[in-house]
């Protein structure tokens, strides 16, 4: 459990993994938590191999985006109570730090992911579910869609893989704080207003509206947008004034490119630009 995991080098479109499903469609990676019956709890296994993938996801030109989904009308509950937390209970102060520094392993390589990452959210969202939900760059929320960071429930502080950092930062200190102090759920329309959630749509149209958001994302400049996402995690722990100099050797960075060029001959000869990502 120590051990980092390795690298998944493999193509996507080729790599088959065992404790979650994935399909690519284009230039679109669909991961989906499939345990429907539990409500899609993470195991020690699953939670190592979704690591691997979204590390493996640097590895992969064609994959523009990634959207992660629950199978049966549910996200994920979490960890799962007796395959994850019963263990944990007999473990050492070694085993366990092992066991939290490999959870919060998964949150690094969702963020150092090139690809953004968009989550359809259903149903029940809660702990390390509601974590890699806040994790992803995006997320939509089908009606009727809860989230909870349940952390406190089971005894534990809400500083869990990031949560303190990460989810202030997207819905505000008082908010977050409220959230988790208490673990109570958050309501789709909630998190829509409190900026979790990006739009609330049916649950029969939450998929569908989250492969139309990564499609999008993939026809545009690949560079460009892996660039916009390293900006908008590197610029946490910058000033304004640092922040403005990233920004400016980033952008020249991107006006090096052949997308740039291609969106202003498409935009002088008065066409939508087709972008091919470099």
């Amino acid at each position: 459990m120590s051990q980092p995991a390795n690298p998944v080098t493999t193509p996507l479109a080729q790599y088959q993994p065992r404790h979650f499903l994935l399909k690519v469609e284009g230039n679109v990676a669909s991961v989906t938590l499939n345990r429907p019956e539990r409500k899609n709890p993470l195991t020690f296994e699953s939670y190592r191999e979704l690591t691997d993938f979204f590390r493996a996801c640097g590895f992969d030109d064609e994959v523009k985006a990634v959207v992660v989904s629950g199978a049966g009308g549910n996200f994920s509950s979490g960890g799962d109570v007796f395959e994850i937390i019963g263990p944990l209970v007999k473990m050492d102060t070694k085993g366990l730090t092992a066991f939290t520094r490999m959870t919060g392993d998964l949150v690094k390589a969702m963020r150092a992911c090139p690809q953004p990452i968009v989550s359809a959210v259903e149903g029940i969202c809660a702990g390390a579910g509601a974590i890699i939900a806040m994790a992803s760059d995006m997320r939509l929320a089908a009606t009727g869609a809860k989230v909870a960071f349940l952390f406190n429930k089971v005894g534990l502080a809400g500083c869990d893989m990031g949560a303190c950092a990460i989810l202030p930062r997207i819905i505000g200190q008082a908010r977050a704080s409220e959230l988790l102090y208490t673990g109570r759920f958050m309501s789709a329309e909630e998190g829509e207003r409190w900026g979790f959630f990006s739009r609330i749509v049916a649950p029969s149209e939450v998929l569908l509206q989250a492969h139309a958001v990564a499609k999008d994302i993939a026809a545009g400049p690949t560079f460009a947008n892996t660039m916009t996402k390293r900006m908008l995690a590197m610029e946490w722990a910058m000033s304004v004034e640092e922040a403005i100099e990233a920004e400016a050797i980033a952008q020249a960075l991107c006006m090096t490119t052949e997308d740039f060029t291609r969106a202003f001959e498409a935009f002088a000869a008065k066409q939508k630009p087709v972008f091919k990502g470099n």
